[in-house]
């Protein structure tokens, strides 16, 4: 049982990093002028836009402007949720 659980915790941290790079890509990428039919693009907007779009409505002030802080908060939100989740999986493994 122990097994699995530690199983479950190294795969939810895997999915955790893996949408934790989709987010900086997604951000690296509305710095430039990217081209909106490029599939990549389009993956990364497909990926990130709902749950961006749902931050910017909870907590209005993070788009200010011209620069928005939504990935940003996003990213702490993300880290912070990952270590609390796969940290526990791990104590209730032991």
């Amino acid at each position: 049982m122990n097994v699995l659980i530690v199983a479950i915790a190294r795969i939810i941290d895997l999915a955790f990093n893996i949408y934790i790079f989709i987010v900086v890509a997604r951000a690296l990428v509305s710095w430039v002028n990217p081209d909106p039919y490029n599939s990549i693009v389009r993956f990364l907007h497909s990926a990130t836009d709902p749950v961006l779009y749902r931050l910017r409505r909870l907590v209005p002030f993070l788009q200010s402007g011209a620069f928005d802080f939504s990935p940003i908060a996003l990213l702490i939100l993300l880290s912070v949720f990952q270590q609390m989740l796969v940290s526990f999986l791990y104590q209730l493994a032991q």
